[in-house]
């Protein structure tokens, strides 16, 4: 496909993204757009629309995050393969069919959703006609492989004091997305390392690193993290891990299991942590969790973090920070693949950090989605007696691991039939060998949801479980 034709009513109260978003989504709903079926690039949507690439991005990310739409490196972005909806049938007396209605979810508690109606817009405008006003010939040129120095400089201010993290602008990579920065991160090493992934896992992390060649092994948890016991055993060079808050089980790695992590890793030359960092910034007791890498003091941690959750999943901006060891290797080979995030882009990110509005942004959402934590929480008193509630306190889901004998796949299909999409943790294990007698357990994600429908969706969930 090389162009949409989409109604976009300027005057209209509804932001342009959201009238791109329903659009979209709707003509997918209805068949319109199948699988498979390849949409415009960003660049090339906003030229046709006369509007800006950031605005397509948001609503393309909004279709990403539930699933409508996948990105595949390189190529673009696809129509998923999208289930039609469940087809009920009233029939009269005579058994003959007068009316089919079709089935749609009602409330959707994904974990990848983020509240966009509370998106500093006119901030982010104001910066981005001051950086476009200014008429710098630079921003237009090429630029660092490693991305613009004065990013990586603030980068840097913002991961020491907010994260811990100990590092130079020279340490930092910035990419558009983690999926490139794995990608940029296999060239620099050992092709035939093997990676040891948490079990279960950020499943696309899990498929990146596989299907580049890596050799990939399942370490099963506990409650203080990865198991030691199994990596040891594993034969594994590298261990991707979420220390901060382990997606999606919740799970912060002790201290005393960070340091059994360090120690393994310093025992061999080329082992290295892959501290993936998705969304400490929202946490809602106590201080944030410090990363794993500012108490690294062996040059072992590769540490991976993002905006996406924190501003916009459309920012498309991540950041890697590269031990010393791996600084060498990006000299070598690294620097011959040139940044992928826009310079201006990347000087709009900049300003929008310096001047204090991603601060005030943070401290705003962490209210927001701590209030829905709260919410989601006081609604769920009437579960606990069926059920445990893990993982809460951080993040934007909770899980719901069942005290009673019953499976995950009766519990999403009596909330399926109630209009409630729900995901289960069985959705995130690779493989099931050790998790054939765990309880059943649903993830419950809630920052994209209004309040209202957090309760009403509970209610239901209530009704569906017979609860």
């Amino acid at each position: 496909m090389n162009e949409l034709t989409i109604p976009i009513d300027l005057n209209s109260k509804i932001h342009i993204y959201e009238q791109i978003y329903t659009y979209i989504k709707n003509e997918i709903l209805e068949g319109r757009l199948t699988q498979g079926e390849r949409l415009p690039s960003s660049r090339a949507l906003a030229l046709h629309l006369q509007i800006s690439r950031s605005t397509v991005n948001l609503a393309y990310d909004q279709l990403l995050a539930e699933g409508y739409i996948e990105a595949m490196a390189y190529k673009g972005y696809f129509i998923s393969k999208i289930e039609k909806p469940l087809r009920l049938e009233k029939t009269d007396e005579n058994n003959t069919a007068s009316v089919v209605e079709e089935k749609k979810y009602q409330f959707h508690f994904t974990s990848n959703g983020i509240d966009m109606k509370e998106f500093p817009y006119r901030t982010w405008q104001r910066i981005t006609k001051e950086v476009l006003n200014d008429e710098s010939k630079e921003l237009f040129a090429l630029g660092k492989p490693q991305g613009d120095l004065e990013l990586r400089q603030t980068i840097a201010q913002y991961l020491f004091a907010a994260r811990g993290v100990i590092c130079s602008p020279k340490q930092i990579v910035i990419g558009a997305g983690n999926d490139y920065l794995l990608i940029l991160l296999q060239m620099l090493l050992n092709k035939k390392s093997v990676i040891a992934f948490e079990n279960p896992t950020y499943t696309k992390a899990y498929r990146i690193m596989e299907s580049l060649g890596f050799g990939v092994r399942l370490i099963g948890m506990d409650e203080n993290g990865m198991n030691m016991e199994e990596l040891e055993k594993s034969g594994a060079d590298i261990a991707y891990v979420m220390p901060s808050h382990q997606f999606p089980t919740g799970i912060v790695t002790s201290v005393g299991r960070r340091n059994e992590l360090l120690k393994w890793a310093s025992e061999e030359k080329q082992r290295y942590l892959i501290e993936d960092d998705y969304d400490s910034e929202f946490r809602y007791r106590g201080k944030p969790i410090p990363a794993l890498q500012g108490m690294d003091h062996n040059g072992n941690v590769i540490y991976i973090g993002t905006f996406s959750k924190a501003i916009a999943p459309a920012i498309r901006v991540s950041y890697m920070v590269l031990p010393e060891s791996l600084m060498q290797e990006y000299e070598k080979r690294g620097k011959l693949v040139s940044s992928t995030v826009s310079r201006i882009d990347q000087k709009i990110l900049n300003e929008f950090i310096r001047c204090g509005a991603f601060e005030r942004h943070l401290n705003r959402m962490r209210k927001i989605y701590k209030g829905k934590h709260d919410v989601l929480l006081d609604s769920l008193k009437g579960f606990r007696k069926k059920f445990k509630i893990q993982g809460d306190h951080a993040g934007s889901h909770i899980l719901l691991c069942a005290k009673y004998d019953v499976k995950e796949q009766w519990l999403k299909v009596q909330a399926e039939e109630k209009g409630i999409k729900i995901y289960c943790l069985s959705d995130y294990v690779i493989e099931n060998e050790g998790y054939k007698n765990r309880p059943a357990t649903v993830i419950l994600g809630y920052a994209g949801m209004e309040i209202e429908d957090i309760e009403k969706g509970i209610m239901a969930l209530k009704e569906a479980w017979k609860i």
